[in-house]
């Protein structure tokens, strides 16, 4: 019966049954060698660890093409010129101060989003926008006012869709899709935030533009958190979508750490990288996005 092919018999029912008997004799066969492997691993250790050695999981992440421009953990060459890159004095001390804004006249998903961000990242401010200012304007507005970066939330269809990221005084701007929005009071069984200033994670920003990107969303924080509050947000980069997520880790006893949700969630893709200030006409971009450039789902970019 095993060796009957089940798309030889023409009768529906009979060929069910036959496909039922041979994936539950598979799967009969299966536990049994695992049973035996078991215990022929417990009175031989070293088999179980040749074993766990060999059967490495092929994933996404270690079968990446390869990059010239993933960063190794010892570069000095990317040490010494992010000691001295725009973002290097908020390493050093000095506190952030960003302004987040939207476009004119923008829906009540867009400002809910907003205020949700307000409570993510400390010392911003949020500032309703008229219709009568440029965002050159507005940069301006910033840069007189000593603010460190720009956060720009635009709209379509009274629904949030890109997030504009212009670090001040003199760049970079990074211009970013943003997808799978999730408030905190929608995430079941979310914890309420507190002021404390937040851990951060950056996680799989490798390549030289990923290390310009996470140093963007690192500049936004304060680099001495609080960690009284217990609270931590997270950047996890997989296939340039950068997930964000924000808990607060609850120590249950000495060995056990619980995490809970506060929210939000959202998803963030990088479209394009720009040198110096937002600039559509003239500026000079370091990177940008193309359909094309997907070769491979092995390829990242981030």
């Amino acid at each position: 019966m095993n060796n009957i092919a089940t798309s030889e018999i023409k009768n529906k029912v009979k060929r069910g049954q036959v496909y039922e008997k041979q994936r539950t004799e598979k799967g009969k066969a299966k536990r049994l060698r695992r049973k035996e492997l078991k215990k022929e691993e417990a009175e031989n250790p070293e088999l179980r660890e040749a074993r766990l050695r060999e059967n490495v999981p092929a994933t996404q992440e270690n079968t990446r093409e390869f990059d010239e421009a993933v960063v190794a953990d010892a570069d000095e060459e990317v040490a010494n010129e992010e000691e001295e890159d725009e973002f290097a004095q908020y390493f050093n001390g000095q506190a952030p101060k960003v302004l987040v804004t939207t476009t004119p006249r923008a829906g009540k998903q867009t400002v809910n989003f907003v205020k949700e961000l307000v409570s993510v990242v400390p010392n911003l401010e949020y500032v309703k926008r008229g219709s009568k200012f440029a965002l050159q304007q507005i940069i301006q507005f910033c840069n007189n006012r000593e603010y460190t970066d720009l956060v720009v939330v635009s709209e379509d269809h009274k629904e949030p869709t890109h997030v504009t990221l212009i670090h001040l005084p003199e760049g970079p701007t990074a211009h970013f899709r943003l997808t799978r929005i999730k408030g905190g009071k929608e995430i079941l069984g979310h914890a309420r935030a507190t002021s404390h200033y937040p851990e951060l994670i950056l996680n799989q920003f490798s390549t030289r533009l990923g290390h310009t990107v996470g140093r963007m969303f690192a500049a936004l924080f304060p680099q001495v958190p609080e960690f009284q509050g217990r609270q931590v947000v997270t950047f996890h980069n997989q296939r340039d979508f950068i997930f964000f997520r924000r808990h607060r880790y609850v120590f249950k006893n000495s060995k056990r750490v619980d995490l809970q949700e506060i929210g939000p969630r959202f998803t963030l893709r990088l479209r394009w990288l720009q040198k110096g200030l937002y600039d559509p006409v003239n500026g000079e971009y370091e990177w940008v996005y193309k359909a094309d450039l997907e070769t491979s789902r092995r390829r990242v970019f981030l």
